[in-house]
This record gives structure tokens, C-alpha cells and sequence, in this order.
């Protein structure tokens, strides 16, 4: 599997990390809209450990350049792009995150009733019946597949027809064992420990209806980071570039930054 792909002109100076843990390809709409204007890299992860995907992020963005890059990390993405600027901070020049997962325990205990509280009847008992079959460990690659969609449904605002992007299949294995190691680094505070050592400006976009809380992005990264800032999206949920009414600020905001 080729696991770096490259969009735009070089020199690539971006690179993007697509969520899930497992949902390789997602970025593909942002990194084509970015190289309009940028030489990006959308890094495709396939290992089965958060140390893993960290130190395969690290062999290829050095077979690419040897100068320091702009990451762009989405969902899980961003908990990678931060781990990685700790461990690695001569290689990213500047961190942004997109829909981060809240960085302490604390923030996203309400998580799942929010999400259930924006679906009908009929969801909420399909994702009953999904939850007990994913802690059983029975899920079907279908079902996982129905769980996301139903996820993101939960997690959106006003998704446009004409924006959707196209379905992306998250490797359940991936997620499943990527996942429980990322849960734990959250619950023990190792996560909030290993972002306070990023060194380079960090940047965290996030949408109001987003079923991640944004204070548990904002009130953690403000007490340990000194240049660090937010900015909030309106009428935006998880997904930001297929909002209808985010997407144009979304990506007016996000090209300032890497300008």
C-alpha cells in the first residue's frame, strides 16, 4: 500500500492526517483543495500502535524532506500530529488541529448521550444494538460501517449533498487496537503531558455543533501551551470542509494560517 500521496507542486511544505484511528484516505478533499495553492502530502497511517503510527509518520515525512512541515491533523489525526510534534519537534514547523478529541478524561464523559440526543428512535436503537455488539467484540465490517454513518450524522450540522465526501471504510483493527492504547494516554493524562513538550505555534479549528466538546481542547492547550490559539466555526459539526455553511470559512481560516 503506497502511503504518502502528493498533491500540488513541490516543495511540499503540509502534510495531513486523516482520523479514525483506521480512516485512511478521509483528508483526500482537503489536501486537493489546499494544493491549489500548496505542495501538501496526505500521510496515510497503517500501523496497529499509536508508537507505530508515530514513528511510521516520522519515516515518511523523512523520505520526503528534510525540512521542518506544517501539520494538519483531523480527529485522531490531531491526538497523532501532537504526539508526534513532542516526540519530534525539529520536524513540524507549525501543528494545526482540526475536531480534536477533548484532551482530558473530564471533558467527554457526555460524549455518546449528546450524539444519541441528535438521532431519531429508530438510530438510537440501531446504535444500541451496535454498542453492544462492538464491546462483544461481533461487529461485522458492515455494521462498523453503519456505526460510522451514524456517527457522523450525530456529529454534523447541515452536511451538503454536493460536499459529501466520498464514504470512507475505517480498518477496524487499526481502530480497535490504535483506539484502546489512544483511550488510555487520554485517562492516565500522558496525552496532556506529552502536548505540553510541542514546541512549535499550535492552532486547533473546531466547530460550535462539534459533539467533542471545544473546551476540552481550549481550557487544556491554553494552561500548558504558550502559543496556542482557537478558532471556533459556526454552524460547523465534526467534518468541517463538508459543512454547507463552514466550509468557505473553514478553508479562508485554514489557508491564512499556513500563509
Amino acid at each position: 500500500m503506497k502511503t504518502i500521496r502528493k498533491y500540488g507542486e513541490a516543495p511540499y511544505t503540509i502534510g495531513v492526517l486523516h482520523g479514525g484511528p483506521g480512516a485512511a484516505g478521509e483528508m483526500r478533499p482537503v489536501a486537493v483543495e489546499l494544493s491549489k495553492d500548496f505542495g501538501v502530502l496526505e500521510f496515510l497511517q497503517t500501523k496497529e500502535s499509536v508508537y507505530g503510527q508515530i514513528e511510521e509518520l516520522h519515516q515518511q515525512i523523512f523520505t520526503v524532506t528534510d525540512e521542518p512541515i506544517v501539520l494538519i491533523g483531523f480527529s485522531w489525526g490531531a491526538w497523532l500530529g501532537g504526539l508526534f510534534a513532542a516526540r519530534y519537534p525539529e520536524r513540524v514547523k507549525k501543528l494545526i488541529l482540526i475536531s480534536s478529541g477533548a484532551l482530558e478524561e473530564k471533558y467527554n464523559k457526555n460524549l455518546m448521550g449528546t450524539r444519541l440526543g441528535r438521532l431519531d428512535a429508530e438510530e438510537r436503537d440501531d446504535i444500541s444494538n451496535l454498542l453492544s455488539q462492538l464491546n462483544a467484540g461481533e461487529l461485522s465490517t458492515e455494521d462498523f460501517k453503519r456505526f460510522g454513518e451514524l456517527m457522523t450524522k450525530a456529529d454534523s450540522y447541515s452536511l451538503a449533498k454536493d460536499l459529501a465526501a466520498k464514504p470512507i471504510v475505517v480498518n477496524k483493527m487499526i481502530y480497535d487496537k490504535v483506539w484502546s492504547e489512544a483511550a488510555i494516554l487520554r485517562k492516565t493524562g500522558e496525552l496532556l503531558d506529552s502536548f505540553a513538550l510541542i514546541q512549535c505555534p499550535v492552532v486547533a479549528f473546531h466547530g460550535n455543533y462539534d459533539s467533542h466538546p471545544i473546551e476540552g481542547v481550549e481550557k487544556p492547550l491554553s494552561h500548558v501551551l504558550s502559543n496556542f490559539k482557537i478558532v471556533q466555526l459556526a454552524q460547523c459539526g465534526h467534518t468541517p470542509w463538508i459543512e454547507q455553511f463552514a466550509k468557505a470559512d473553514f478553508y479562508m481560516y485554514l489557508k491564512d494560517e499556513l500563509k
